[in-house]
């Protein structure tokens, strides 16, 4: 193997890469968000320097199921975000993520930073409720349920389109190999290309369970927002660097 041939090639091992180049294309993405009120020293303990909680101390959890993702497959995810400002500017930042699929986790951790640990979330439709569980190391550390398709956003999907679109940001953090820190950084991104297929709104319930390896609940549930179901087709591009805390 050349040295041409290493540094084309887009991921570990080079002989059979775990991921391929990117951008890499979503499509119907589905998501299942509930938003609540969180602790804020919890919320400030899980929330790294310079980026400042937004007003109301809002997390929220979220279940995805991604049927065709360009490089990835087919796979679903589960996890937990802070509604954050970074300068002044609403961004999302992610606290933990878990997921069933070897690429996805690989390229998360290795090109943004995404917080990906292995789990087993699950998204369906119960009857008439929209359900997503968790499942790490065979037990179940959360449970969301919303009301199915009650509220519909039809004549706001410009809007939803917009709150996708806004800045989202990780803590990516990677060691050398003498253990010590190579790669501190916060990474923004952005979505691209997005389409809208539905969105909707309704009551929505979320139990997390605590557990030392799977922390969701660390983030604990003191007030329910709302719920929000929705199906995307977006691109997810190479982000960028926000803030570099070795520099």
């Amino acid at each position: 193997m050349t040295r041409d041939e290493i540094l084309k090639a887009p991921s570990m091992p080079a002989f059979s890469p775990s991921y391929p180049h990117g951008p890499y294309r979503f499509i119907r993405r589905e998501y299942l968000i509930i938003t609540y009120e969180t602790d804020p020293e919890a919320l400030r303990a899980a929330l790294p320097e310079p980026l400042e909680p937004a007003p109301g101390n809002l997390a929220y959890y979220e279940w995805m199921k991604m049927p065709d993702s360009s490089g990835f497959g087919d796979y679903e995810e589960s996890g937990s975000a802070i509604v954050a400002t970074w300068n002044g500017e609403p961004c999302n930042y992610s606290v933990q993520m878990y997921l069933d699929d070897e690429p996805p986790i690989t390229a998360g951790r290795e090109i943004w930073g995404f917080p990906k640990k292995y789990g087993v979330p699950r998204l369906k439709l119960t009857k008439d409720t929209l359900t997503g569980t968790l499942h790490y190391d065979e037990e179940r550390v959360a449970m969301g349920t919303m009301t199915y398709k009650h509220h519909s956003l039809e004549d706001r999907l410009d809007r939803v389109r917009d709150g996708i679109g806004q800045l989202n940001v990780n803590l990516k953090l990677i060691p050398d190999v003498d253990g010590g820190v190579k790669v501190a950084q916060l990474v923004g991104y952005r979505l691209q290309d997005i389409e809208v297929h539905g969105a909707w709104e309704g009551e929505a319930r979320l139990h997390l369970i605590p557990h030392v390896n799977c922390r969701v609940a660390d983030l604990p549930v003191r007030r329910i927002v709302g719920g929000r179901h929705q199906i995307v087709d977006f691109t997810l591009p190479y982000g960028h660097v926000l803030h570099d805390y070795l520099a």
